[in-house]
């Protein structure tokens, strides 16, 4: 799968908003075995100075996901989903992610590189609060194979 390079630096536009519920951060620290009592019980995040629930450190991913979406079924990049592997992933955090968040994302593609056949895709997307406060910048590194 051959991608263009020349897609380096597009930026797509602001999301919709996300808003982060107590019971969704809940549900995923659940999901992911993440005990700590700052994600489950607000009394606990209060007490280490937080508003509300801390999301796990991975829970961003439920709204980047969802954001990557432009670029990846951006039909004049052409990925076929069918082909994608996830490669990678990271998260440089300027604050939590906490219950009541409203969260809008911009995506940016990073890298574009064509090795062995298969295309190489590096994603940045910065979340902030619809109020343009940075909370974490979260990139994602695909492989599209190529054919066989």
């Amino acid at each position: 799968m051959s991608l263009d390079p020349s897609f380096v630096g597009r930026t797509y536009p602001p999301t919709a908003p996300y808003q982060v519920g107590r019971e969704k951060i809940r549900e995923f620290a659940t999901a992911i075995g993440a005990t700590d009592p700052a994600h489950h019980d607000p009394v606990a995040a209060q007490a280490l100075g937080h508003p509300d629930v801390v999301a796990p450190p991975t829970f961003p991913v439920i709204v980047t996901m969802a954001a990557t979406a432009q670029i990846i079924e951006d039909p004049d990049l052409g990925v076929d989903y069918s082909r994608l592997v996830h490669g990678d992933q990271r998260f440089a955090y300027t604050r939590p992610v906490v219950a009541g968040d409203e969260l809008v994302c911009i995506n940016t593609i990073e890298e574009v590189t064509n090795r062995g056949g298969h295309g190489l895709l590096t994603t940045r997307t910065d979340v902030s609060t619809v109020a343009g406060e940075p909370v974490v910048a979260v990139w994602a590194r695909y492989v599209i194979r190529g054919e066989a």
